[in-house]
């Protein structure tokens, strides 16, 4: 089972870090939400940072503030990932900058759009 985890995952139905929990989930991923304030987001049990996951994520698909994500950058190619997805609005210049210096396989799209899913599709 390919396993993605969501940086800024959300327990709001409405924002996209959980409609990205969502997606992954109904494509058969295993789903690691990333979320220090949540313990669980739409029944999977949801991580503190990325360095508490069980495992290295195939999948990492980015809903965090560029500023946020900039201070994460390091920890994320630390823990190595086939797919690194900076979902629009995280894709700042200093953040793709940095994730391409620290080699990260950068990918700067919506990662629901790229699993052929509709944000508009995913309800609770």
């Amino acid at each position: 089972m390919k396993t993605a985890a969501i940086l800024g995952a959300s327990a709001d139905p409405a924002k996209f870090g959980h409609k990205a929990v969502l997606a992954y989930a109904r494509q058969g991923y295993a789903v690691w939400p990333v979320n220090p304030k949540e313990p669980h987001i739409a029944g999977h049990a949801a991580y503190r940072d990325i360095g508490s996951l069980p495992g290295r994520p195939e999948v990492v698909s980015a809903y965090l503030p560029p500023a946020v994500l900039l201070g994460q950058l390091a920890a994320i190619a630390a823990r190595g990932c086939d797919e690194f997805w900076l979902n629009p609005g995280t894709d700042t210049p200093e953040v793709v900058a940095e994730a391409e210096r620290l080699g990260l396989p950068v990918i700067r799209a919506c990662s629901i759009v790229g699993l052929g899913l509709s944000p508009s599709q995913l309800g609770t």
